[in-house]
């Protein structure tokens, strides 16, 4: 039995050790080299002063060093925490200060980028970069020379395994904290659900920063297969990406539905032989049919399946599309609760509803995040004890969700109860968007909303009035907005306007703000 998540590596490097584990372009590690390179890294941090408890940033692109950071960091005590070389440095300054992190694994790519980093924060010590000043540097060299064995450092499967950053309504990020517990029981869930076995070849699309991630990293090596990590550059151009999922004969695709749209719509599938690919999973928002079924008639040897499942939970529902009719406008369903999953749909007083009416999604489960680093005020806002029989109390999740649970107990996704959306398969607070964009010289007053796009997804439009004698312009305020938000959390349209509408009550009308642009979109359409 499994107790802690590194144990998967281990345990495959005993059973296959020459087996691949990760993937990346022409590189490969085995498993036996992934246990063995992540040990002595685990030493080499442990010098650096890494204990128990401790976060270690992975400031590294994508690629086998990422891979290897993250189990090094669990191994040596730590809990990883990924942060985005590509992101403004704004960015990473609040995650590297709120985690409290002093210690990064990175690359020699990223060297300025750290320097930059470290003359704003208090990190002290960096791996995989040497010679920097004011920090304590080890050259990936010097992890070749580390002492191979397992360092002690006496884990339980209660101490955290990683940290993963999202938006925060203030502007302020939050750290969804998850055990090496909650990570297991959904890695292993998964693979048994989807039947994962040594063979499979699991494509891993999604960045560390966002929690697609963690099944296509730890899944693969509760099962003992390989993770195929797609290059940065792929994700931005499906032909290459399509031409990879060939070459590479992947058996397992998980990406939001936006990456998949793209892929069909520009990947060239009719000029490649995809018939390996067996699993297209996919989630983070919703799918629109028209799409998915011409994609599922490009991909007939492929099962599809919708995953549904808050950073916070891990996994919750899946849902295997069945065969969909032409011109069907039905939205997927979320599905079915995985096995070590239970849910209770409630009204706004908390009491459970009948099957058919709209509620809030509840959820107990052993894939549940500890809470919020830092955050005992937002724990308070999530966390709910209920019983679940006559003499039992447990602690649920409010998702925040609104669903729709029928008869037979799947559940239909219908929406968010507050200001967070998906967009792009990435969890974006509105508040945060407007926070920012309020927090600009000459902005008076802004909005944020959200406005359907032409792929089934949601952008991000805005609406700003600025001092009357300013000479800012949209452009120079999208600018701006770049240097403070990650690329997708960016409006996509921001109008400068006299005045912002206003209801009754004299809050901003963001139905109608929503609406004129919704029309303005189809008049220039």
């Amino acid at each position: 039995m499994l107790y802690l998540l590194h144990q998967a590596v281990d345990r495959a490097a005993v059973r296959d050790p020459d087996w691949p584990a990760l993937t990346f372009g022409p590189e490969t590690l085995s498993y036996g080299d992934l246990a063995k390179r992540s040990n002595q890294l685990a030493h080499v941090l442990r010098e650096l002063g890494v204990r128990k408890g401790d976060r270690v940033g992975i400031f590294a692109s994508k690629g086998l060093c990422a891979g290897v950071g993250i189990y090094g960091a669990m191994k040596a005590g730590a809990a990883y925490v990924p942060l985005d070389p590509g992101a403004p440095i704004a960015r990473n300054e609040q995650i590297v200060k709120d985690g409290g992190i002093r210690v990064v694994v990175t690359e020699l790519a990223h060297r300025d980028r750290l320097i930059a980093l470290a003359s704003l924060t208090e990190l002290v010590a960096a791996v995989g970069v040497s010679e920097v000043e004011g920090l304590d540097t080890r050259a990936w060299a010097s992890v070749d020379e580390a002492a191979a064995d397992l360092p002690a450092a006496g884990l339980v499967e209660r101490d955290l395994a990683y940290i993963l950053y999202t938006s925060g309504s203030t502007g302020r990020p939050k750290g969804v904290a998850h055990t090496h517990r909650s990570a297991l029981a959904f890695a292993e869930v998964a693979a048994a659900t989807y039947g994962f076995t040594r063979d499979d070849r699991l494509t891993n699309h999604a960045p560390l920063q966002f929690d697609l991630s963690t099944m296509d990293y730890f899944s693969a090596a509760v099962a003992g297969a390989t993770t195929v990590i797609v290059p940065d550059a792929y994700t931005k151009f499906p032909a290459s990406f399509s031409t990879l999922l060939e070459e590479e004969r992947a058996t397992v695709v998980y990406a939001v539905p936006f990456a998949l749209i793209q892929l069909l719509l520009h990947g060239a599938l009719d000029k490649r032989d995809l018939s390996s690919i067996r699993w297209v999973l996919f989630g983070g928002e919703p799918f629109p049919p028209k799409y998915l079924k011409t994609l599922m008639d490009r991909l007939p040897n492929a099962t599809f399946s919708n995953v549904y499942g808050p950073t916070e939970v891990n996994g919750v529902t899946y849902w295997i599309v069945p065969p969909i009719a032409e011109g069907s406008e039905t939205p997927i369903p979320i599905g079915r609760l995985y096995e070590n999953v239970e849910s209770v749909v409630v009204d706004d007083t908390g009491a459970p509803v009948s099957p058919g009416e709209p509620g809030e999604l509840l959820i107990r489960s052993p894939t549940m995040m500890r809470g919020y680093w830092g955050r005992p005020d937002l724990d308070e806002t999530v966390f709910e004890v209920r019983k679940v029989g006559a003499d039992l109390d447990d602690v649920f999740f409010r998702t925040g969700d609104l669903v729709r649970q029928t008869d037979d107990g799947v559940l239909d996704f219908l929406g968010r109860g507050d200001r967070q959306i998906k967009t792009r398969g990435y969890r974006v607070e509105l508040d945060e968007v407007e926070a920012a964009l309020l927090h600009q010289d000459d902005v008076l007053h802004g909005a944020v909303y959200a406005v359907p796009d032409e792929q089934g997804s949601q952008a991000i439009a805005a609406s700003a009035v600025v001092a009357p004698a300013s000479e800012l312009t949209a452009d120079v305020l999208l600018d701006n907005l770049r240097k403070t938000l990650p690329a997708y959390a960016v409006p996509t349209l921001l109008e400068l306007r006299a005045e912002l509408p206003r209801t009754t009550t004299g809050k901003v009308d963001r139905v109608k703000l929503r609406d004129e642009a919704m029309a303005l979109a189809k008049v220039t359409s």
